[in-house]
């Protein structure tokens, strides 16, 4: 069962319906194209088959369509983000990878799969939840809204939303059809393997799917060159940066000729001997040595729900209803050596090695009707999630250097044992005001409950927090002529703290300093208001958005003022105001021939209200992607030159990054194509791209501080082939 996260499509009839477990409608920001690309004038189709198009849809969002996925084929699917207006990427590697979305990123960006938390709350704040724990050979597509939507997700949707929409058979058939899918894909960055399959059986209304992939991902190199004050002589390798995982997943589901669904979904995922991505620091002239490795990770996931056709009860015209168990555990493990320095022995430092298992389990179920009006839908529900998250913690530190080691052990728990549970209830109206006006408004009541409980170890429990609030959303689309829409939206997202961030108390997982708890924190709360408009031409599509997102009780990690042993102690407070305005451009012309000419551009400024002189950080200045498809018509063939530009960046903390105390501006030129050809039933795609063929030593933004730079010049091939 397939879940949109974004608004109505304002189109007429069933065309207004909101987003529910078993209906949606997507939209599509122009990103830089090539054959399967979603554009301005793409329509989306939900999964009750109707269908509307981005021009329609009210609210900045992005769509990364199924077709885009198989030929781009990405190690990771936020890679795709880099090239696109107000997204990014936090974090290296194969496995390690996390959306940002206009500059927001954490828990401050709400990961669902199909429609559903996917998510815990005991991820650290700036890191979140990994979109690899979905099989990418299993996405349909991919939504994202750029903004709160804390009306229809909760608590977390307060810098934006990212859904993976899985495949699955879907209608009716006479008779017994089999289909599949095998799929490879080698990178010479790391020289990553990945092969995949799905084989699918649909009966009448039965439908079975199972589906898996394998893949071997080793450390990638960076190139030589300069980047800010680092210089690198030769080529580096960028340390951790590998994985082995390997995914499977079973879909049931069974449709009526009335429209009734019920679906099952199992699901398992694995990843072996991933990090979090270093290089070794005399290479750039850095002393303390700091590896954070994830042994393993396993999630273990159940879903299941069910559907209505057309109803007739004077409650509701359809009526959908979604629940899921899923299991996250996870192996941490830190190493970090600060050396004494000059007028010391050789060798001597502290060592400090910790480890950490967490494991964490989610129940949860949303529940939403709609109910059809004269001119309007009514879209109401509730939705619940429980974390219960259990860890162990082990640290050994040793001073070395004077004499025999001297060491200290310790087995005290970082974060205790502690359930979080939130609860909510929303409600919108999609009207239709005028011809050429339409209207959402909506509203949400969530609490939530956070309880520390014993873990045996004899600690003194943090005191628990319950939090309730409301928060509303306002969403307006003006039809001005049949070729420009013009949209508005305001609303207010909200964000309670999770389990690390109230109650996290020993060292940060990059080392370098020491976190004590804050179980008082208050939840941030946001007001976000977007003005924009779209263009739908015949031969040129355009989109701007303009936007400031005000977050109250911003929770920051702030300087206590003194240290614990060599590091220095910060915890968790409540800022008065980080402010992030930006804008963002989008332009899609289709120049004949089969050329397409892409583009966008997108601005962002942060500040941190409460305290100027601390930068909000970690956000790019600009970003600028043009990119020149082409696909001649009745050709078999695609290809397509792209060239991103990310500006100089300043806003970061002097003397907080090797790179220096700002940023430089860095381009990166990539080109790819791609062969489709049948054989009988048989159809295969082969795709081939060269990635920073300039070779250029780069670090995305939120990856300079802790300096970890892209690959070096790399080739990726891809072969598909479906039956």
């Amino acid at each position: 069962m397939k879940t949109s996260i974004l608004p109505s499509g304002f189109a007429r009839g069933v065309g207004l319906a909101v987003v529910l477990a078993s209906s949606s409608h997507a939209g599509a920001q122009s990103p830089p194209a090539d054959s399967g690309t979603t554009t301005l004038k793409a329509v989306t189709v939900t999964a009750t088959r109707s269908a509307t198009d981005v021009y329609n849809v009210p609210a900045p969002v992005t769509v990364l369509d199924a077709a885009l996925l198989q030929r781009r084929a990405p190690l990771a699917v936020t890679d795709l983000f880099r090239e696109y207006a107000g997204l990014d990427v936090i974090g290296v590697g194969a496995n390690q990878l996390r959306p940002s979305i206009r500059g927001q990123r954490g828990q401050r960006i709400l990961l669902l799969q199909d429609g559903l938390r996917l998510g815990n709350t005991r991820r650290q704040q700036d890191f979140g939840e990994l979109p690899s724990l979905v099989d990418p050979a299993s996405i349909e597509r991919i939504e994202v809204v750029r903004g709160p939507s804390s009306v229809l997700y909760g608590t977390d949707a307060i810098g934006g939303v990212m859904n993976l929409i899985t495949t699955h058979p879907s209608g009716r058939t006479d008779h017994g059809v089999v289909s599949g899918r095998v799929g490879y894909r080698y990178g010479d960055a790391g020289a990553s393997n990945r092969g995949d399959g799905m084989l699918a059986w649909q009966s009448g209304g039965l439908a079975l799917q199972l589906g898996g992939s394998l893949r071997d991902a080793g450390s990638y190199r960076a190139p030589k060159g300069s980047y800010g004050d680092i210089t690198l002589g030769d080529a580096a390798r960028v340390e951790d940066s590998g994985v082995k995982d390997a995914s499977v997943n079973l879909h049931a589901s069974w449709r009526s000729t009335g429209g009734h669904s019920v679906f099952a979904r199992a699901e398992r995922y694995r990843a072996d001997d991933a990090g979090f991505g270093f290089v070794e620091p005399e290479l750039i002239g850095e002393s303390t040595r700091i590896r954070i490795q994830y042994p393993n990770q396993v999630l273990n996931k159940v879903t299941a729900g069910a559907s209505s056709g057309v109803l007739s009860s004077p409650f509701a015209t359809r009526a959908s209803f979604s629940a899921y168990r899923q299991r996250n555990e996870r192996d941490l493990s830190q190493g970090i050596f600060v050396p004494f320095g000059p007028g010391t022995p050789p060798g001597a430092g502290v060592d400090i090695q910790t480890r950490n298992h967490t494991d964490v389990t989610t129940i949860g179920f949303r529940a939403e009707a709609m109910r059809v009006f004269s001119g309007s839908i009514v879209t109401y529900g509730a939705d619940f999630f429980r974390d219960d998250a259990t860890g162990r913690d082990s640290s050994l530190t040793t001073v070395v250097g004077f004499g025999p080691p001297q060491s200290e052990a310790s087995t005290r728990s970082q974060v205790p044992n502690a359930t979080l549970s939130s609860l909510g209830v929303f409600a919108q109206n999609d009207m239709r005001l005028h011809e050429r006006l339409s209207l959402i408004v909506g509203g949400r009541y969530q609490s939530t409950d956070s309880k520390p409980r014993a873990s045996g170890t004899g600690q003194t429990l943090p005191q628990g927090a319950t939090n309730s609030t409301g928060v509303f959303a306002v969403n307006a689309l003006f039809r001005a002529t049949p070729r420009l829409n013009l949209v508005a939206t305001v609303g207010r997202g909200f964000r309670a703290p999770n389990l690390v961030e109230r109650y996290f108390d020993g060292p940060t997982p990059e080392g370098s300093a020491y976190q004590s708890a804050t179980p008082g924190l208050r939840p941030e709360r946001s007001l976000n208001v977007d003005v924009g408009a779209r263009l739908q031409g015949d031969r040129v599509d355009a989109e701007l958005f303009l936007f400031q997102n005000r977050i109250e009780d911003g929770i920051r990690i702030a300087f206590a003022g003194d240290s614990v042993g060599p590091l220095p102690r910060y915890q968790n407070v409540n800022v008065t105001t980080l402010r992030m305005r930006g804008a963002e451009l989008g332009v899609t012309a289709r120049l004949g021939a089969g050329l397409t000419a892409d583009g966008n551009w997108s601005r962002l400024w942060s500040k941190n209200l409460s305290d100027p002189a601390l930068p909000v950080g970690d956000v790019f200045s600009s970003k600028v992607n043009v990119a020149l498809g082409w696909r001649p018509a009745a050709r078999p063939w695609w290809a397509q030159y792209a060239v991103r530009r990310n500006g100089e960046q300043k806003e970061i903390v002097a003397g907080s990054s090797p790179v220096g105390d700002k940023l430089p501006a860095f381009t990166v030129h990539s080109v790819r194509g791609g062969l489709s050809f049948h054989n009988g039933q048989r159809r295969q795609e082969l795709g081939v791209q060269v990635n920073n063929i300039g070779n250029a030593l780069y670090a995305e933004v939120a990856n300079a501080g802790f300096f970890r730079p892209e690959p070096a010049r790399n080739l990726v091939v891809s072969l598909t082939t479906w039956f």
